[in-house]
């Protein structure tokens, strides 16, 4: 039984605008925050996976502003902050537990592996998001969307043609392919933890609106941070935080500056997707993640010297001709769509003839 969703069109037109904004700064600037920490002398895996989710409070805010506004604009008093069912708690306990597993993933890769060269391989969850959108949710191809994700796909292959080159300087062949493989992973995990969110919201057996919306998220990013604390902890992470904040190249403001940023970009990331997923499916979160592959090859060339070759420049019009050709298929659908009325409206003698 499908969730009912309580946006009207326009209000989640502009809800889908806002998210993939989100979704562009986060997935852009999250990668460069981290490997910013890692080149200049950090080196504590667990406490960059815990940076990816522990700005969840900033979720929390905006619910409470949220539903203050609400009350004071609607006169509705009976109204709760939260309003999640013990079914969509579990539910999103779940994601939250498989997301922090694959934030170490991610984590420990953007540690080995150059931005350009663990954005390329994290654009492989594209292929994953597809398969399993179709196994999951299952969601409907056109010809078009089946263009933009072999297109897509194809940009990522070309730009792993120069991988051999980017291994960073007195780093082990060893480490490079643990890295390479553990960044894989995490680029299969999620692309199973996308269509596994839609899925939740299809599940839910309860009204979906955005407010509901970040409170899954809320309660994603708590019990990664959980699992991540855990890890910390283990690690002796936390004592270390402050010795590691001192031996820092770029100082110890600048040290808080990018473990703050990095949390806060996350977060904008996390939403974005979330969002976009509500507005829209996994499959276009998925999408416009591969589609911003190139932009962030580009940052990590300006702000890390990393080479841009011809292969990121064929992977950048590859992207740009997916991301177009998906849309112009969703363009040509809500057309169709519009033009084709349903039995309901139709004359009655139509009807009889058919």
């Amino acid at each position: 039984m499908e969730s009912d969703t309580h946006v009207s069109p326009s209000m989640k037109k502009t809800l889908l605008i806002v998210n993939c904004i989100l979704l562009s700064i986060g997935n852009c600037g999250c990668p460069l925050m981290m490997r910013l920490y890692f080149i200049n002398g950090g080196k504590r895996i667990w406490l960059s996976s815990w940076l990816l989710t522990a700005g969840w409070p900033f979720i929390l805010i905006v619910l409470i502003v949220t539903f203050y506004y609400c009350r004071a604009t609607t006169g509705n008093f009976t109204a709760k902050v939260f309003n999640m069912k013990p079914r969509l708690i579990i539910a999103s306990t779940v994601l939250g537990i498989l997301t922090g597993a694959d934030n170490y993933l991610y984590a420990y890769g953007v540690a080995r592996l150059p931005v350009s060269t663990a954005a390329l391989v994290i654009a492989s969850q594209l292929v994953f998001t597809a398969g399993f959108a179709y196994l999951l949710v299952k969601q409907k191809f056109n010809s078009f969307s089946v263009n933009a994700v072999v297109l897509l796909s194809i940009g990522s292959g070309v730009l792993a043609l120069h991988t051999n080159s980017d291994k960073p300087e007195g780093e082990s062949k060893g480490e490079y392919v643990l890295g390479f493989i553990m960044t894989l992973g995490a680029a299969a995990l999620f692309g199973f933890i996308l269509p596994l969110m839609e899925m939740t919201y299809q599940k839910a057996k309860q009204v979906i609106d955005y407010p509901l919306v970040m409170e899954i998220q809320m309660v994603l990013c708590f019990s990664a941070t959980l699992l991540c604390t855990v890890g910390m902890l283990i690690n002796n992470d936390f004592n270390a935080i402050s010795r590691e904040a001192r031996n820092f190249d770029l100082g110890e403001r600048k040290y808080y500056l990018i473990l703050v940023s990095t949390a806060m970009l996350s977060q904008f990331f996390i939403l974005g997707a979330g969002g976009v997923i509500f507005c829209a499916s996994s499959l276009l979160s998925g999408i416009i993640l591969a589609v911003l592959l190139p932009v962030t090859e580009v940052l990590a060339v300006l702000f890390f010297q990393e080479r841009f070759t011809a292969e990121k420049g064929v992977a950048l019009v590859l992207s740009l001709w997916g991301f177009v050709s998906y849309f112009y298929g969703e363009i040509k659908h809500s057309q169709k769509t519009e033009n084709c009325p349903t039995i309901t409206e139709l004359p009655l003698n139509q009807i009889i003839d058919k």
